[in-house]
């Protein structure tokens, strides 16, 4: 079936399931495009206002787990979140025509291109030394895990009535990607689905002309609240290393992307909710929240995500964007530490820094700090390197002072720099411009350049012409690929600039006193 039939007939599927849209939309496939299955953009027809509703979907339309044919097996096998949703999506598109659900998932892509779905081999040559090598690769095995242990029994059960041969792991990952990249909250009892008409809609970073809500009772579509593990759908400042319960970073806490999400944790069962949605509408609406052209593509966001995060979960990225960040590794700062003082001082140090109170992201078996867009370092960050570079006599004195108190929150007083600074418990404000040495200006310079060694030996020049030169609608997983490198390279030049700018503003010294090997 060509594109253009395929939306004709999603049209007619949506008016008989109760969709209402408006007629200032149009659902636009990209020309020339020799995929059965098109990208498709939403386009303004006409000018479109704030506030103006400009769709109305019945939660009965979106595929959820509740609302799924296999709903009773997915109970039957205890699949909750995620994996439940994966598994109702993998059953409607083996019914194929026999599915409610058929001719919207004739629109749909097979899969999503994210790196989950990428070879062993592509994900070592295309994401070395970015923030995704080492996660996507532990995603696949979690993805494979699930798929063993809670998909596969599945297929064995006696109600399972369809051929297990359709139900295999490429498929599941192929679902996977799909429920990732396309999934929204619907509601409590819901939880999350595949919604029609929304999922239509392409990201645009802090620029949204859109947002899907719960139509409320009094109508006034106030916004759905998400649950994200920064609580507000924000991870400019979340890392792509942050872990899970039990599957892979893809399907990590839910995020609100103005209500587009990832889905689940795959952990518990969604279906213990009760049977009806209580006082909640049955609908979910698209509302303007800005004026849009005619002629103009409206946008919704997926969330403030760095490139990292949106090749991860939606498989693309984007230009200059502003929610970029890198990260460093605290293995990496124990080994410049290591090049410079004892293993003994270094473990010391470290101490120290623990027993304030301080602590990077993540947790103590992959820990790390974040370098902002701007190039400017996480402060846990800058006080570690300031006390792994403390002369001898003040090291001990912090270490007593910190030591004696018995408490991790107590400040540590003393005379630093003929200033009295106080460095306290992780959470206060320490006198930052104190710690900004010419020595932590010059290990912030060591740590980017042992940072941006895990890319290879290839220059970042050498990165942005390797991407000019590439296709993106036949090369993008090369493209996007380069597209991360090239963001988080430029983020270690800022750093770089950081750094030069503190040891310039101290006139280039390193401080009397400070530490060499020991």
């Amino acid at each position: 079936m060509a594109a253009a039939r395929k939306m004709i007939a999603f049209k007619r599927w949506m008016k008989e399931q109760g969709v209402e849209w408006s007629d200032a939309l149009l659902f636009a496939t990209e020309s020339g495009c020799a995929d059965d299955s098109p990208p498709i953009s939403v386009e303004a027809l006409s000018d479109l206002k704030e506030g103006d509703v400009v769709a109305k979907i019945p939660k009965q339309s979106c595929l959820t787990v509740a609302t799924s044919a296999a709903s009773e097996l997915i109970e039957e096998a205890e699949l909750g979140g995620n994996l439940g949703l994966c598994f109702a999506l993998m059953y409607e598109k083996i019914l194929d025509a026999d599915s409610k659900w058929f001719e919207y998932l004739q629109i749909l892509p097979n899969f999503e291109p994210i790196p989950l779905l990428w070879s062993i081999s592509e994900i070592d040559s295309l994401l070395a030394g970015t923030e995704l090598h080492k996660t996507v690769k532990e995603d696949k095995a979690l993805v494979f895990e699930d798929w063993k242990e809670c998909i596969k029994p599945v297929l064995e059960l006696d109600s399972f009535e369809l051929k297990p041969e359709s139900f295999t792991v490429d498929e599941y990952f192929a679902a996977k990607s799909l429920v990732a990249s396309r999934s929204f909250q619907v509601d409590e009892y819901h939880g999350y689905g595949m919604v029609p008409l929304a999922d239509l809609f392409n990201h645009k970073t802090a620029a949204e002309d859109v947002h899907i809500t719960t139509e409320s009772d009094n109508d006034t579509g106030s916004e759905k609240e998400g649950t994200d593990h920064e609580s507000d759908g924000d991870d400019s400042t979340s890392s792509e290393k942050e872990g899970n319960d039990h599957e892979s970073d893809v399907d990590d806490e839910p995020v609100t992307h103005d209500s587009h999400s990832e889905g689940g944790d795959g952990s518990g069962s969604d279906l213990e909710l009760s049977s009806g949605s209580g006082n909640e509408s049955p609908f979910l609406e698209i509302i303007m929240i800005k004026d849009v052209k005619a002629g103009a593509e409206v946008f919704n966001t997926y969330g403030h995500l760095g490139n990292a995060a949106l090749l991860h979960r939606y498989g693309f990225t984007e230009a200059d964007n502003p929610f970029d960040i890198l990260n460093i590794d605290l293995d990496i700062v124990v080994q410049w530490s290591l090049s410079l003082f004892s293993c003994h001082q270094s473990r010391r140090r470290l101490s120290i820094w623990r027993k304030m109170g301080y602590s990077g992201c993540g947790d103590q078996d992959s820990e790390y700090f974040e370098i902002s867009c701007d190039g400017e370092p996480q402060d846990e960050l800058l006080v570690l390197l300031y006390i792994m570079l403390l002369p001898k006599d003040e090291s001990r004195a912090l270490d007593q002072a910190v030591s004696g108190t018995g408490e991790t929150n107590a400040a540590a007083k003393f005379q630093l720099l003929n200033k009295e600074i106080v460095l306290s418990a992780k959470g206060s404000d320490p006198s930052k411009k104190l710690l900004l040495t010419p020595g932590v200006g010059v290990a912030l310079s060591s740590l980017a350049d042992a940072r941006e060694s895990l890319y290879g030996p290839s220059s970042l020049e050498e990165d942005v012409k390797s991407r000019d030169r590439c296709c993106r609608a036949t090369e993008g997983k090369l493209y996007h690929s380069l597209m991360l490198r090239i963001s988080e390279r430029r983020i270690l030049e800022k750093l770089r600039r950081y750094s030069a700018t503190i040891v310039s503003a101290n006139g280039g010294r390193k401080r009397k006193g400070t530490e060499t090997r020991l």
